[in-house]
């Protein structure tokens, strides 16, 4: 709890900011609007993307299968004129199968996650690239029946993005703090052997945290891909999974595994977001996104090493021996 209040308070500090400096115009209701569209879009994968890191994994291949996904619902909408219904389950099903064979290499073959889904991002953009013919695609102005409406429309004031990401959200924590299963993903993070031991299909419950990451990230896509309008495989969704990591970094998954909650990447998303927005409000060049995403990250992976350190030492100190970093043995399952 200490990491999400430290993140909420400084959230609220940067919003504090951005809203007394003359002209910046953040909180104007176009602002605002965009704000929570954004967050709803990259909150949603966020989540997932927390999962996986809780477990101890990581997935490099996000913004590949946004690619993948927006290319081949546009084709099927567009070209095949598929209805909308059995387009959408298509997409969702064909990347949670993704998901289903990063879990698979990842846990029942012992490939790392990093090679895996490295794998995964070169796979799916090039794929994107060879069914579109480096073609730019598109929906046009089709609403697709609820589709648009569902992925960029609005509910009253507030996008429809962001009311689906509060729906996600409130899932998740319930499965991941107040389930077994989301025991389990923290037992596995801890420490997998252990986890084995006590009786726990470590296999099953990695291989499922990618599936449901995968499920979320289908989710996305299709929101991203209605919020642009304009998919170009080559570029749409690069670097996204950056975005998912650092939001679940920022907000106090670790790396190592075994931590995190809902509300810390919910924070972890919002704070990226108004750090972007802060960026272009006041005029900075474009160009240096990436330069305060990576700085971003890095502190925030500095900031878990140093304090799991000061966790150990204290641990040592006690006498008590530690199942992984900071974590005793009597609590890792």
């Amino acid at each position: 709890m200490k990491k999400e209040l430290g993140i909420g308070g400084l959230l609220l500090a940067l919003c504090v900011t951005l809203a007394v400096i003359p002209q910046s115009h953040f909180l104007s209701a176009a602002n605002l609007r965009n704000q929570a569209q954004l967050i709803g879009m990259f909150g949603i994968f966020s989540i997932g993307m927390g999962i996986i890191i809780i477990t101890g994994g990581i997935d490099l291949s996000v913004g590949s299968v946004f690619a993948l996904q927006g290319v081949i619902l546009s084709i099927l909408l567009v070209e095949q004129h598929w209805p909308w219904p059995v387009a959408t389950l298509a997409v969702i099903g064909g990347v949670v199968f993704l998901g289903v064979i990063h879990g698979f290499l990842i846990a029942k073959v012992h490939l790392q996650p990093f090679i895996v889904t490295l794998c995964g991002l070169l796979i799916y953009r090039g794929l994107a690239r060879y069914i579109a013919n480096d073609e730019t695609k598109g929906f046009g102005e089709g609403s697709f029946g609820w589709l648009r409406p569902i992925a960029a429309g609005y509910v009253g004031p507030v996008p429809t993005s962001f009311v689906i990401l509060i729906v996600v959200a409130v899932v998740m924590f319930i499965v991941l703090h107040r389930s077994v299963y989301g025991r389990y993903l923290y037992a596995v993070g801890r420490n997998e052997e252990a986890a084995k031991f006590s009786g726990i299909n470590t296999n099953l419950v990695i291989g499922s945290a990618y599936a449901l990451s995968m499920l979320l990230a289908a989710i996305s896509g299709i929101i991203l891909a209605f919020y642009t309008n304009s998919i170009s495989p080559s570029g749409h969704g690069t670097f996204y999974e950056l975005y998912g990591i650092a939001a679940a970094v920022l907000g106090g998954c670790s790396l190592r595994g075994g931590e995190g909650s809902i509300i810390g990447i919910l924070l972890g998303t919002a704070l990226l977001q108004v750090l972007q927005n802060l960026v272009n409000l006041l005029g900075i060049p474009s160009s240096l996104n990436f330069a305060v995403m990576g700085t971003v990250i890095l502190l925030g992976v500095l900031t878990d090493e140093l304090l799991g350190r000061r966790v150990s030492k204290r641990g040592a100190a006690a006498g008590v021996k530690t199942a992984a970093p900071g974590v005793p043995i009597s609590e890792a399952v």
